[in-house]
């Protein structure tokens, strides 16, 4: 694994953020998060950027809650070509945009920002980069899918459950520990889209009954990130033919993927979502054909 510098602060941004102009390349793109240090966004990054013979680099910053709207604004005489965000700022972010997109708005979210003058454009990859995934996993559209989402109404989840939508899935059901959550996720889309899903409680016979009319079991849910998590499913309920897309991609094989191995259904965890959603960021700050495959690699060695 390649090193990196330093985790950067967001007071590095103020007065210019000369530190970043004297960098050798100087940075010019960023990711904001607290905490930042395990992002694998800078390898990929990296990776593109020399690919593609650019003299500028890609750094972590450390951003706080209270900090990211004076961060987000510091970006700009900062000579900043625009940012990655990542837990907790997807949502804070969105209304100190200048301009976000239908998607990005409609997922309540956004990961990326992209500066065009002095003006901050949001945008949201983790949808898109999820259905790129899929389709690279399984060999098959995400729009052929009846999906089932564990967790499917906050983060990442809400912006698989807005992506599936999008794309027109012959059937949506969202399964929640909170099932006031799902509903209103539901409400929400069926208002925007015109597109009926199903809020489920992620326990009980609903929860069996919707797996055995699903295609694809996602789970955008935390669990499986610790040691010693549980499956977010109950054992044996998943069966030769589902399809199943594990978000988590930190934790080697986590239980959910250990069900779904020995039930003999095919299933992958979510590096592929991590490098489609980069992909995408990158032809958004730039408008230009992506390395892939030099990414791909990035995050490969990445793993080892």
């Amino acid at each position: 694994m390649s090193s990196l510098p330093e985790v950067y602060g967001a007071a590095d941004l103020a007065e210019g953020g000369e530190v970043f102009k004297k960098l050798s390349p100087p940075a010019r793109l960023c990711i904001f998060g607290d905490p930042v240090a395990q992002s694998a966004s800078p390898w990929i990054q990296n990776a593109a950027l020399k690919a593609r013979g650019l003299d500028l680099q890609y750094v972590r910053i450390r951003v706080t809650a209270t900090e990211l709207s004076d961060a987000l604004l510091n970006l700009i005489p900062a000579g900043f070509l625009g940012a990655s965000l990542t837990m907790p700022h997807k949502q804070a972010a969105l209304p100190l945009m200048d301009q976000v997109d239908r998607e990005a708005r409609l997922m309540g979210a956004i990961n990326t920002v992209v500066i065009r003058g002095d003006k901050l454009h949001g945008h949201n990859t983790d949808g898109p980069g999820f259905s790129a995934a899929v389709r690279e996993s399984f060999a098959v559209p995400l729009s052929s899918l009846r999906v089932l989402i564990l967790g499917g109404s906050g983060g990442a989840g809400r912006a698989i459950t807005v992506q599936c939508a999008l794309e027109g899935c012959p059937s949506i059901t969202v399964a929640n520990r909170n099932r006031e959550k799902g509903d209103a996720i539901s409400s929400e889309i069926r208002e925007a889209l015109g597109k009926e899903l199903h809020s489920i409680p992620l326990s009980g016979n609903t929860l069996e009954k919707a797996l055995s009319s699903s295609d694809l079991i996602i789970n955008a849910t935390p669990l499986g990130m610790k040691p010693g998590d549980p499956s977010p499913l109950p054992e044996g309920l998943i069966v030769p033919d589902h399809l199943v897309y594990d978000t988590i991609y930190s934790a080697g094989e986590t239980p959910l993927l250990r069900q779904a191995r020995e039930a003999g259904a095919r299933c992958t965890n979510g590096f592929s979502m991590l490098l489609h959603q980069g992909v995408l960021q990158n032809a958004l700050w730039f408008g230009e054909p992506v390395p892939v495959e030099t990414m791909r690699q990035a995050l490969e060695e990445l793993r080892r």
